[in-house]
C-alpha cells in the first residue's frame, strides 16, 4: 500500500477534530520523508487542517465552517505522558464549566507541577499554573474546583458574591469524602483558599470537617475578599473581610 492511501485510511478511522503529527504515522525512519509530504498535500488540499506546525487535524463542518478541535485536544501532549496525568486544565475553560461565568477565553491555562513560561499555539495562549499537589485521574476535577477558589477575584464576568453562591451550588452536591478530599488537598494551596473553602463548606457541611483548614491558619491573618460576607455570614470567623 502506498503511503498516502495508508495515511489516508488512517485518518478516516480517527474521530473529528483529532490533532495528530508527523509521528502518529512514522514507523519506519525512511519513511518519514513520504509521511511529511502526504500530510502536506492533505492539508493544502483541504481534507486536513494545519493547526501548527507538525500539529494537524480533521476538521468538523457546521453550518458555521470548520469547527476548531477543543482546547483539550489543543495541548493533550502538555496533559499527558504516556498514559499517566502530568497536567490538567483549569481556568477560564473550567470556570465556564462550572458556571461561574458564561465567558471564553483564547488563553488556555494548565496546571502543571512543573511550570514553564506561556507561549502561543495557534490562536490560543497556553499558560500554566503551579500545582503543589501530585497529579492524578481521580483528583482532577478537586483540583479545578480549588483553582476556582483560589482565583475567584479573577473568574471573568463575576463578583465574589456571586461566585460564592454558585460555589455553595456545587459543594452541597459532594459527598462526605469527596468534602474530605477537598479539604486533603486544600492543605497545600495559599491560606486564603483554605480560608474561603472552610466557610464555604461549613454551608454545606457540620463544621467537623474543616477542623483541619482552621488549624493551618494564623489566626490574626485577615483576607480581604469583598462581597464574600453577603452570602456566607459566617465568613467573619475566618477573618475574611
Amino acid at each position: 500500500m502506498k503511503t498516502s492511501e495508508y495515511i489516508g485510511l488512517t485518518i478516516n478511522k480517527l474521530p473529528k477534530g483529532y490533532i495528530f503529527t508527523y509521528s502518529n504515522f512514522i514507523s519506519e525512519v525512511n519513511r518519514k520523508e513520504a509521511v511529511i509530504k502526504a500530510l502536506n498535500r492533505m492539508a493544502d488540499s483541504g481534507k486536513i487542517q494545519k493547526l501548527s506546525k507538525g500539529k494537524f487535524y480533521k476538521p468538523e463542518t457546521s453550518v458555521f465552517g470548520n469547527l476548531k478541535p477543543t482546547q483539550a485536544q489543543v495541548v493533550k501532549d502538555l496533559l499527558d505522558d504516556d498514559g499517566k496525568p502530568t497536567g490538567y486544565l483549569t481556568g477560564y475553560r473550567i470556570f465556564n464549566q462550572l458556571g461561574l461565568t458564561t465567558q471564553v477565553s483564547n488563553t488556555i491555562q494548565i496546571g502543571k507541577n512543573e511550570i514553564r513560561p506561556a507561549f502561543k499555539r495557534e490562536l490560543y495562549t497556553i499558560a500554566f499554573i503551579k500545582q503543589k499537589n501530585t497529579i492524578t485521574k481521580e483528583n482532577i476535577p478537586f483540583l479545578q474546583l480549588l483553582d476556582a477558589i483560589r482565583y475567584i477575584k479573577k473568574i471573568p464576568d463575576a463578583n465574589n458574591t456571586s461566585a460564592c453562591i454558585r460555589l455553595i451550588a456545587i459543594l452541597r452536591d459532594y459527598k462526605d469524602q469527596d468534602k474530605l478530599t477537598l479539604v486533603k488537598l486544600s492543605l497545600k494551596y495559599p491560606p486564603a483558599t483554605r480560608a474561603l473553602l472552610g466557610a464555604l463548606l461549613e454551608e454545606t457541611q457540620n463544621s467537623s470537617i474543616t477542623v483541619p483548614l482552621r488549624k493551618s491558619l494564623n489566626p490574626i491573618t485577615v483576607y480581604k475578599l469583598p462581597g464574600v460576607n453577603n452570602v456566607l455570614p459566617n465568613a467573619i470567623n475566618w477573618n475574611i473581610r
